[in-house]
């Protein structure tokens, strides 16, 4: 099997799973106990104005019917009706979604740019100080509670020494850089904006630290863990021998050979960070997706439950797909087996 071969299979295997959790979180939220209609029209409303509402939300249909009738709205782009905002999901995701994608982006990237050399460092001095600090780093950070740590970075970073800013995406800019992407960073960028990429710039570090702390222990400690399996290996010590400093050895040959099991984890990571982003958003007045379906949680809301919980799970199928595609550019064993049957 070819690494192209190997690049469809993958895609193609995502169709059946995406459809599996449309089935399933459509299933989970028409039969958890509320009543939406009731919820929506409010106490006071008739009963026959929430018969009404339920015909039109097409709550009184079997519910195959209305999985159905879903899922064509949804290849059109209409993820039906909020509640909450009463305007179509689908709007409300591309205006919220941005926000989240920003976040959770950089929180990744901070995760990776110091889980993987704390890692590496840890591998190389095995049970040494290093790897001692590193081990205890990493518990400390797994253990923390990201509201906890949300609140601490608050008290210290912004209300005692005053650094960042403490709540909020941006501050008062004008002009506003036009939204493009809805990522702020670079819509600022495209609109040579510096005053607005400064001031995102600063909003977005103290969450984007906060949400980095949990995945970045994961890193560290499965880097440390194949990176120490990878390093005792014989081809390492040829290395040595021939004079190629450690330095090298470990982040030119050893990392990369060890690099796609710690591929896999920060695929995972990403996808939990999409879902679970609500806590640090909710410490930090974060405008994105997650608050967002925690409203949806609240008011029952059934079309942003599902649209937003479809926008996740897509993302995670999506970011384990290119995992894949990374995984068999590290490993290139997993695409070439079969080629010799």
């Amino acid at each position: 099997m070819g690494y192209r071969d190997y690049l469809i299979k993958r895609g193609l295997s995502t169709i059946p799973m995406f459809l599996g959790l449309s089935v399933l979180i459509f299933t989970l939220a028409r039969v958890i106990p509320g009543r939406p209609a009731r919820l929506a029209l409010g106490p006071r409303a008739t009963d026959e104005a929430v018969q009404q509402l339920r015909r039109q939300m097409g709550l009184n249909d079997p519910i195959w019917q209305q999985y159905v009738e879903y899922m064509a709205g949804l290849l059109q782009g209409d993820l039906g009706q909020s509640l909450i905002s009463e305007r179509n999901v689908a709007t409300d995701l591309v205006e919220y979604f941005p926000a989240t994608f920003e976040l959770t982006t950089l929180a990744m990237l901070i995760a990776i740019f110091v889980g993987v050399p704390l890692g590496v460092v840890a591998g190389q001095h095995k049970d040494k100080w290093p790897d001692n600090a590193s081990r205890l780093f990493s518990f400390f950070n797994v253990s923390l509670p990201p509201f906890w740590a949300g609140i601490l970075l608050q008290l210290l970073v912004a209300f005692q020494l005053g650094w960042l800013p403490s709540t909020g995406r941006i501050g008062d800019v004008s002009p506003m850089p036009v939204e493009t992407t809805g990522v702020l960073l670079v819509d600022s960028l495209l609109a040579a904006n510096g005053a607005a990429f400064v001031s995102a710039a600063q909003h977005l570090i103290l969450p984007a630290i906060t949400l980095s702390l949990a995945p970045m222990a994961d890193i560290a400690r499965m880097t440390r863990s194949s990176f120490i399996e990878e390093y005792d290996k014989d081809y390492v010590e040829g290395l040595r021998t021939h004079g190629i400093p450690n330095r090298l050895i470990a982040y030119k040959y050893v990392l990369r050979k060890s690099f796609a099991s710690t591929l896999t984890i920060i695929g995972l990571d990403y996808g939990f960070l999409l879902g679970s982003a609500f806590v640090v958003e909710i410490v930090f007045s974060w405008p994105g997706m997650a608050s967002y379906g925690v409203e949806a949680i609240l008011q029952k809301d059934m079309n942003a439950m599902v649209g937003v919980t479809l926008v996740v799970g897509a993302s995670f199928l999506l970011v384990n797909f290119v995992v894949d595609v990374l995984y068999g550019f590290f490993d290139p064993r997993v695409w070439h087996e079969g080629e010799s049957e």
